[in-house]
């Protein structure tokens, strides 16, 4: 190949709003072997600040760009070696932006299977095809001109059977056209529905599975608006054979584009072109561009749900640790009882026992009077107490002995998401760490580790089997693993590891590290004591130089021989470090003198960064981090968080009222709200329109996973025993102006030529949201800045409504408003509000709340008949197997279909049987495929 395709990397620093010098400069040092936190951490000054979550949006954004590229160039290489390569052609190829538009341009040259056109094309029907097509004269009689191709040997025994051969090449040929398909796809963008059926077996009631897809039976919706859940729960009704998915597009205007696009005007055969163009769209094109939309909005889904987890993740790891603290863990279970461990603070077992809570009043006694006893022994100041099965029942007997038996040691419980606590049980880490403790018991341990230090736990764990996701179990495993593993080794960098405690699943995440070199520093422990000097490491076996370089800052050594070693400083910046000490009269043996260091601290605060950083010859955010590692060396950032919620008493339903109070925890946040453990069996669910007075946009930037939160109860569900709460203290008026509706769909991204939503200019904060520079001035387009302010409410000044005059009824007099207007379709329709009353707010609540309520349609894993919806993996769920997937149901495309005319589609395998023309009967006559009318879904 004489040209190659470069990849702009300036282009992709637009489409992610990030600076250009930034990009440019993160690209080379990932392109050297620099991992994201190496670059995060220690290479600020030279991507101009930017954070790992926008680090790896470029990771992902130049991958992509590369596969595209690649795939020019096999493409340019195949359209080369056929010899039909223009120059035209390849500049519309490296001119391409995105695989839609490159396949559709590769699309003719493509080889092709044995389809109908090429069957036709080797009886020797081409010719008379392109004769037809340059409205040739020798072709103006096309009953004649088809006969001299009739041909007994080639299997054209009639005219008709040649003019059915050459409509499947023309159509064909409608097909392979690039502009076609562009056009198409943006009209099916604009204006096509998403639609399931119930697929119906006569005379078999409806399944259970079935049951859980009711509100898919007649769902119809525009494409645009679809959220991602909705998507995911559809693909898998239809994996279940319980619904049929459809695209269904505007018929007449599908036919029209079509028509005006490859049909000259006065063509003579223009009738026979308009039947190939109806074989075309009904047999090739749409069912195509359904496939192709379909898995664009289930891709897209599947990233949402895959972002959805892997935030929830990075809340839950890093939610604080309890230090310090003696711990009795207990697994609740029925049957087979409540394996009970005792912790030291440590995480080491002490005791270990079973309790049976449920049963006979014996075995109850039994257990608390064992509960006290361990309590007493060991000088137990928590109880961890895992939230699947049985948890409930293990509270109310706490909660008794708390105010009991226990009283004087001032003991608190705490529920702990048990989700992978089974499956560590039975890990090779598990077996390793606890030699001497059955399955059932580890699981018991790993929970109260999960209290003590949750991060040091929950890496043990695959993190697919941590269930804070959405629909985890349907996207993609390969992306989930690749989404979540970045999630993990981001957290696990960010607060850091102590060398000399940390366990090989953590130090696996270690920028840098692997399983192997893990290994070797845990044996090197073994065999030679802690580690004392970072400059140890390169003993290790396959601890060399760039994964030195890379992991020496994250590893910290507590009580070395350097007290630098204790903090994230990296050795290259030890002299920089030693310079500023010395220039505020400090040494870095007074970091670990407690009262020497608020010397430094008092020093530290007179800094001026900028002068200092030119003056060293340093960068200024690089100065910024160690200054920042003297005021408070080695801290884990963990430790500004709040604690979790500790509890000493259960709460029933029966004692809940509306407008009630309470402190809850939350346990899982999707698109649609929050869900908050407030102590009942079930959570209670927090609606999107709840979680403030004001608009909410994304529920993920008002709530997080593990967050302690005041709630009100705000409707009770007393038949089905669940509980609506609200984040919005009783009383407050909603601010001016907010809208309350549900937030923004975030899945518009599989729209033709779409551009990626842009993210922050500017490092943000560790959640990764963005922050505008300091003294950028107004955005543009508005009269003030967006910083913060007051706002108010308006009081309620209610207006009295105008009727109408008998003039303006019968249309002899003008409106005057468009109140008025309202007023008069208000009396055509017979639902004039004055007559009325508006739906009362409970109905508004249960509107609300419907969504959450069909929840038990298609989630395998939850357990605990929350508000949850279907596609929420509930993060109380205990560990559970979802139903495997079996292999998707073919679709049967069915773009065409309105209320007026409905063209169905044809599999390509299906010959058809006449010849196309737009005055024969419709296709949908030919399959016999029955037309479903064209339903809307509020």
């Amino acid at each position: 190949m004489s040209s190659t395709t470069v990849i702009d990397l300036r282009r992709i620093a637009k489409q992610l709003g990030l600076p250009e010098e930034g990009v440019l400069a993160a690209v080379q040092l990932i392109d050297e072997g620099n991992t994201v936190p190496f670059i995060t951490r220690y290479r600020r000054d030279q991507t101009s600040g930017l954070d790992e979550l926008q680090l790896r949006s470029i990771t992902g954004a130049v991958g992509k760009a590369r596969q595209l590229a690649d795939r020019k160039q096999t493409i340019l290489r195949t359209i080369e070696g056929q010899g039909k390569l223009t120059p035209e052609l390849r500049e519309e190829i490296d001119a391409a932006e995105n695989t839609k538009v490159l396949e559709d341009l590769y699309l003719p040259f493509k080889p092709k299977r044995l389809s109908l056109a090429e069957q036709a094309k080797q009886k020797r029907l081409e010719p008379l095809a392109r004769e037809i097509i340059a409205a040739d004269s020798q072709a103006a009689d096309l009953e004649k001109r088809a006969a001299d191709f009739v041909d007994d040997d080639s299997g054209v025994a009639t005219a008709a059977d040649a003019l059915l051969g050459v409509g499947h090449i023309i159509a064909d040929l409608f097909s392979s056209r690039a502009d076609v398909r562009q056009r198409l796809r943006k009209l099916l963008f604009q204006k096509a529905r998403l639609r399931s059926l119930r697929i119906e077996t006569p005379g078999k009631a409806l399944t259970k599975t079935a049951k859980h897809f009711r509100d898919y039976f007649d769902f119809d919706e525009h494409l645009q608006k679809v959220p991602p859940h909705r998507v995911l729960a559809m693909n898998r009704g239809e994996r279940a054979k319980v619904l049929r998915v459809r695209v269904e597009g505007p018929t007449e205007e599908i036919q029209t584009i079509v028509d005006e696009l490859v049909i000259p005007t006065d063509h003579p055969h223009a009738d026979f072109l308009k039947g190939c163009c109806r074989d075309a769209l009904s047999r090739l094109i749409l069912p195509s561009l359904e496939r192709e939309v379909r898995r664009e909005m289930t891709d897209a889904s599947e990233e949402h749900a895959i972002a959805v987890f892997a935030r929830n993740l990075r809340n839950l790891l890093l939610q604080p640790p309890v230090a310090g603290r003696i711990v009795l863990a207990i697994d609740p279970g029925f049957k087979s009882g409540c394996k009970a461990v005792v912790l030291d603070s440590c995480g080491n077992p002490l005791a270990r026992d079973i309790l049976h809570v449920v049963g006979k009043v014996e075995q109850k006694t039994a257990a608390a009077a064992r509960i006290v006893e361990l309590v007493r022994e060991h000088g137990c100041n928590v109880i961890a107490v895992g939230n699947g099965t049985a948890g409930r029942e293990v509270e109310s007997l706490l909660s008794e002995l708390i105010v009991g038996d226990l009283q004087e040691h001032n003991v608190a419980y705490v529920i702990v998401n048990e989700a992978g606590a089974s499956v560590y049980s039975t890990s090779q880490y598990a077996r390793e760490e606890l030699p001497d403790f059955e399955a059932a018991y580890r699981g018991a341990v790993s929970i109260g580790r999960r209290l003590l230090d949750p991060l040091s736990e929950l890496v043990k764990i695959e993190p697919a089997n941590i269930g804070v996701g959405l629909y985890q179990h349907d996207v993609k495993a390969r992306h989930l693993h690749a989404s979540l593993d970045a999630v993990v080794e981001g957290c696990v960098n960010y607060v850091g590891v102590d060398v000399n405690t940390a366990s090989p699943a953590l130090l696996r995440y270690v920028a840098g590290l692997n399983q192997a070199v893990a290994k070797g520093i845990i044996d090197w422990r073994a065999a030679k004591g802690p580690f004392t000097s970072r400059e140890q490491f390169r003993e290790v076996p396959g601890f060399g130089d760039a994964a030195f370089v890379q992991a020496v800052g994250f590893l910290k050594i507590s009580e070395g021989t350097n007290p630098l070693d204790a903090t994230r400083i990296h050795p290259e910046s030890y002299q920089v470090a030693e310079r500023v000490l010395e220039k505020i009269g400090a040494s870095s043996a007074e970091l670990v003198d407690r009262e020497k260091h608020q010397k430094i601290s008092d020093a530290v605060g007179e800094i001026d960064l900028t002068s200092m950083a030119d003056e060293l010859s340093v960068g200024r955010l690089l100065l910024a981090d160690i200054v920042e590692q003297f005021l408070r060396p080695g801290r884990d950032p963990r430790e500004d968080l709040p604690e979790p919620l500790f509890k000493q008493g259960v709460l029933k339903f029966e004692d809940l009222e509306v407008g009630m109070e309470l402190r809850g925890s939350v346990l899982n946040v999707v698109d649609f709200g929050a869900f908050v453990d407030i102590g009942l069996h079930d959570s209670g669910l927090v609606h999107v329109s709840q979680l403030s007075s004001g608009f909410i946009r994304d529920p993920y930037a008002a709530v997080v996973v593990g967050q302690s939160v005041k709630v009100w109860v705000l409707e009770l569900d007393k038949t089905r025993r669940r509980v609506a709460l609200t984040m919005i203290k009783p009383g407050t008026k909603p601010v001016h102006g907010a809208s309350r509706g549900r937030s923004q769909n975030p899945r518009k991204k599989f729209a033709a030529n779409s551009t990626q939503k842009k993210s922050a200019e500017t490092k943000g904060s560790p959640s990764g949201r963005g922050q505008r520079k300091p003294g950028s001035g107004p955005r543009k387009g508005t009269k003030q800045d967006r910083g913060g302010r007051t706002y108010t409410s308006r009081p309620d000044r209610k207006k009295a409504k105008k009727p109408l005059t008998d003039e303006m009824k019968t249309g002899q007099a003008p409106l005057r408003t468009f109140g008025d207007l309202k007023q008069f379709f208000d009396i055509q329709t017979g639902t004039d509000d004055s007559a009325g009353k508006k739906p009362s707010k409970k109905k508004k609540l249960n509107k609300e709340v419907q969504e959450a309520d069909s929840a038990e349609a298609t989630n395998h894993s939850v357990t605990q008949g929350s508000l949850d919806e279907p596609h929420v993996q509930h993060v109380a769920a205990k560990d559970s197997e979802d139903t495997p997937a079996g292999a998707e149901s073919p679709v049967k495309p069915n773009l065409l279909q309105d209320s007026k005319k409905n063209i169905s589609v044809e599999s390509e395998k299906g010959p058809s049987s006449q010849v196309p023309d737009a005055t024969a009967p419709t296709l949908e006559q030919q399959s016999g495929e029955d037309s479903s009318k064209d339903t809307s879904q509020q």
